[in-house]
């Protein structure tokens, strides 16, 4: 008897995910904020800019992104010949959407003289409008390539755009956008964390409001915090992120305890693919992710940039 995919054990499960990524000469992303069995099978696990490189440089006929809409956009805006999936097709982005490319537009009118900071958390369609992209890893960097008289728009996180105004050092207009997950935390849970674990040290993603940030011992992308956790000496950490991250973190450094900053850092868009989901879509070549020509070579301009710069 032949077993429907929702009746397959999870060995099963991952035993048919690997049998049809070969087939369709498959490469699978998985965002550490994915559950932990997402994470296991896929190529490579990481933040959006590792994952953004490994969609530019792959080989694969057919890129699987474990993650949220714009990041399977931008495999897509990378490598059109290649079928770019999905696995769930409603996972998407709070804060991408609240900078819509219409209101978008009419800002960039508004202060022409503006240099457009996209932060990759955001639709193909606005990246389209922008000169530059950023991830949360390079963001400062990509700032400080503007030159300082230069006035800088940047969306759609205020959060990171007040992170990396004063890092990178530029007069930044932040739209009034934000990670619902990351703006969440506050100053109070930070103090209460730190009461329950004094020797631990603080890791914050920038997405957090600068109050958080200023508390931290070190604020990075998901990706520098699993480096710093990883190269660092001390035993114990506090982590403000999405709780997906504590899965490579436990892997990677078994010998040291990490505590969330806060129980309510949960991406549910994140959450949504599963891995029944990853191996319909290999199966069927769906949900598929196209950009539409002229706003991909646009959105193209800007990314590149970014890479070049970094």
């Amino acid at each position: 008897m032949i077993k429907t995919i929702d009746k397959l054990t999870p060995k099963d499960l991952t035993e048919e995910i690997l049998f049809w990524k070969e087939k369709r000469e498959a490469i699978i992303l998985a965002h550490v904020y994915q559950p932990g069995e997402i994470q296991d099978i896929a190529d490579f696990t990481g933040d959006s800019l590792f994952l953004s490189q490994q969609a530019a440089k792959t080989r694969a006929k057919v890129i699987v992104f474990c993650g949220v809409h714009f990041m399977a956009e931008i495999a897509a805006i990378l490598s059109p010949e290649k079928i770019v999936l999905l696995p769930e097709v409603k996972a998407g982005c709070p804060m991408a959407d609240m900078a819509p490319f219409r209101k978008v537009k009419n800002k960039i009118n508004e202060i022409p003289q503006a240099v457009v900071i996209s932060y990759v958390n955001s639709s193909a369609a606005v990246k389209s409008l922008s000169d530059y992209c950023c991830t949360s890893a390079n963001a400062v960097q990509v700032a400080q390539a503007i030159p300082a008289e230069k006035d800088i728009l940047f969306l759609p996180d205020m959060n990171l755009a007040d992170f990396t105004a004063r890092k990178a050092k530029r007069n930044i207009i932040a739209w009034q956008g934000y990670c619902p997950v990351h703006n969440i935390l506050t100053k109070e849970d930070i103090i209460k964390a730190k009461n329950h674990h004094p020797k631990a040290l603080l890791l914050i993603h920038p997405e957090c409001r600068p109050e958080v940030c200023d508390l931290a011992d070190y604020v990075g992308s998901t990706r520098g915090i699993i480096n710093f956790a990883s190269n660092n000496s001390a035993k114990e950490y506090i982590i403000g992120t999405e709780l997906g991250i504590f899965y490579p973190l436990k892997k990677n450094n078994p010998d040291k305890q990490f505590f969330p900053a806060s129980e309510k850092m949960i991406c549910q868009d994140m959450k949504l693919i599963t891995l029944e989901k990853v191996l319909y879509s290999l199966k069927n070549l769906t949900p598929r992710i196209t950009v539409q020509e002229d706003i991909r070579k646009k959105s193209l301009k800007a990314l590149n940039r970014m890479m070049e710069i970094t």
